[in-house]
């Protein structure tokens, strides 16, 4: 796992370097460059050891210098694909570097490289001859890349920090990409919170012909929902058993490393799964899990993950945590989030991979079974809300959310208000936008006063609707499901998981994104996924005979901070100083006010508001 940086055009070593710098905390075992004085292709990379530690520095180029690469990532099937190239000729200088793999995957498959890989990554590859880039992501945006052109100059990095202390990127904050932030809670590929800088999406590549000044992205693999044609005779053991089979291979492919790895373990279905699996695979082999806990009863699940660990004899480090812990990482965190993300659980995140480091380097998570099985609760609202849209007249249920508007709030960890008015808030718009709607922490008609502008849903929510609208055969439920995988996956939560992992200098895994179970997974029917008000179904049937009834059972929990409290005691405060405009500041004053009497529940639009305000600058 590392950082990468590079340009090619205006700039010199001083500009590499300042990049570089700023990627210290991804990679702080090592640092590479590479210049090519004919071309005026930069490459740096910032290396945290894993695989291969005394070959794998990089950047690394073929013996005969055709090919030059910086890469950010794991290569799972790298050892198959390396034993592929060896057969049709290709010789290896490294024992078992996944680095270079791509540089003779390459050589041998060109731009289809990235549909041999399983894993997770961000590289550029640079061809001096053709004096071309080709820079990839992975799948579902596990690692991230940023990239401009501006001034003659084609700039790439892992972050928009990096990226941004190169000479020729400027910053100038796009007024859509805010728009986009209120609307959604974080900001869409391929834009990026400033104007001229684009995200990579996930499942592209990106080429960069440097002589005659042209880039191109290009699609390499998408995810979508396709059922199988039939249905075999008992789904919940054929079904099942492959699940098992595939992510147990998963599992496995994920436990190679070069360092002390140990699981993220909350007591959940998701990595308890994953601890169990593990526990298969090393058999005797102690594993080390971690967990946290807070002295808020609705934040913590502690219990359960201490009796998961128990159940399954890990080696287990728990630690317990007061609510101030979260506040005192929020320095370290908004000094080095680089892009905000309205997502809270960015905060006990942290503080997980941070207990994590302390012992081991690398760490499976299970990030990602939600998106695939259906596992988020709105999906058990979802027949309710197309009845509801159906039968209850627009005044109705303006008084019916008007009502629900005077409950008392509560700031608990997903109060059952909170997820009312919420839903009802949904429910105010048409299908198509009601998922972000629901989450994000502002609706239209607030994005409207904010800006003082007419806010057009078809361009705010173009990402949502362009995906909900793709395909109209679908059923709700799987056109749920790629808005929850394509968009709120890849911008929200892999971006945190990130974020929150290399600020800590640890790598982590997510075993659910393993190509072949995803592959697998996409095609059972969604009636098998979200059945009878169950959400998982299916993969709950599957871990029957690995997990105990109760874990299998347990009502999703999920990470979350308490942030309502914060801005209602004023834990958090906003900067007084702040250069906003008249409007922006009534505007922020009538939600700070609501929010404090307790007439209205503002919690994510004061926290993506605060965010915002400290950890951007420029």
């Amino acid at each position: 796992m590392c950082g990468i940086a590079g340009f090619a055009g205006a700039g010199d070593s001083r500009d590499l370097q300042a990049m570089m710098d700023a990627l210290v905390h991804r990679g702080p075992d090592q640092e590479g460059k590479w210049l090519d004085p004919k071309t005026g292709v930069h490459l740096g990379h910032r290396r945290l050891s894993i695989i291969d530690l005394p070959d794998g520095t990089q950047p690394m180029a073929l013996p005969d210098g055709s090919l030059v690469v910086v890469y950010n990532g794991e290569i799972y099937n790298h050892l198959e694909l390396r034993a592929e190239l060896q057969a049709l000729g290709h010789q290896f200088m490294t024992d078992h570097s996944d680095t270079e793999v791509l540089l003779h995957g390459y050589r041998e498959w060109g731009e289809d490289l990235p549909k041999k890989l399983n894993g997770m990554w961000a590289f550029a590859i640079h061809e001096p001859g053709p004096n071309r880039l080709f820079l990839s992501r992975d799948r579902f945006g596990e690692k991230p890349l940023f990239y401009t052109r501006q001034n003659k100059t084609f700039v790439f990095a892992s972050e928009l920090t990096a990226l941004l202390k190169h000479r020729s990127a400027t910053s100038g904050v796009s007024r859509q990409s805010l728009r986009k932030y209120y609307a959604y809670g974080y900001i869409p590929s391929p834009s990026s919170l400033y104007e001229k800088v684009y995200k990579l999406p996930s499942g592209c590549s990106l080429f960069v012909s440097l002589s005659e000044d042209r880039i191109d992205v290009k699609r390499y693999w998408d995810f979508a929902i396709e059922p199988f044609a039939k249905i075999p005779k008992n789904p919940e053991q054929e079904w099942g058993e492959e699940i098992r089979s595939l992510l147990r291979q998963s599992v496995k492919r994920r436990l190679t490393a070069d360092v002390p790895l140990g699981i993220f373990l909350s007591g959940g279905i998701d990595s308890s799964a994953i601890a169990a699996l593990a526990k298969m695979e090393m058999k005797d082999a102690d594993i080390s899990t971690f967990s946290i806990g807070f002295e808020e009863a609705s934040f913590d699940e502690s219990d359960w993950s201490g009796r998961m660990a128990k159940t399954l004899s890990t080696d287990h480090h728990q630690k317990q945590f007061p609510a101030s812990a979260l506040t005192d990482i929020l320095p370290k965190i908004t000094s080095t989030l680089d892009e905000p993300i309205a997502d809270s659980s960015l905060m006990p995140t942290f503080l997980l991979c941070q207990t994590a480091r302390q012992k081991v380097k690398v760490a499976l998570g299970g990030d990602g079974a939600d998106e695939l099985f259906a596992g988020y609760d709105p999906f058990r609202a979802l027949k309710f809300a197309q009845i509801y849209s159906q039968w209850v007249p627009g005044p109705v249920h303006q008084a019916i959310r008007l009502m629900a508007e005077r409950l008392p709030t509560s700031h608990k960890n997903i109060s059952p208000g909170f997820i009312l008015k919420r839903t009802l808030r949904g429910l105010s718009y048409p299908s198509k936008v009601c998922n972000p709607v629901w989450m994000g922490p502002l609706e239209p008609l607030e994005l409207e006063e904010l800006f003082a502008e007419k806010i057009d849903p078809e361009e705010v929510y173009s990402e949502a609707i362009e995906l909900w609208e793709a395909d109209p055969g679908k059923n709700i439920v799987d056109r749920t499901l790629e808005f929850y995988t394509k968009l709120y996956f890849q911008n929200d939560i892999l971006v945190k998981l990130d974020r929150a992992s290399m600020m800590n200098s640890l790598e982590v895994r997510s075993p659910y994104l393993d190509v072949d179970l995803v592959d697998f997974v996409r095609r059972i029917p969604s009636d098998y996924k979200y059945r009878n008000g169950q959400t998982k179904y299916i993969f709950k049937k599957a871990l029957e005979p690995i997990l105990p009834k109760d874990v299998i059972q347990r009502k999703k929990k999920g990470f979350g901070s308490p942030i309502g409290t914060w801005f209602k005691n004023k834990t958090l405060a906003f900067n007084p100083h702040a250069e906003l405009s008249d409007r922006e500041s009534v505007f922020l004053q009538k939600k700070i006010k609501e929010h404090v009497n307790g007439s209205a529940d503002h919690r994510l639009y004061l926290w993506s508001r605060w965010l915002l305000e400290n950890s951007v600058s420029g």
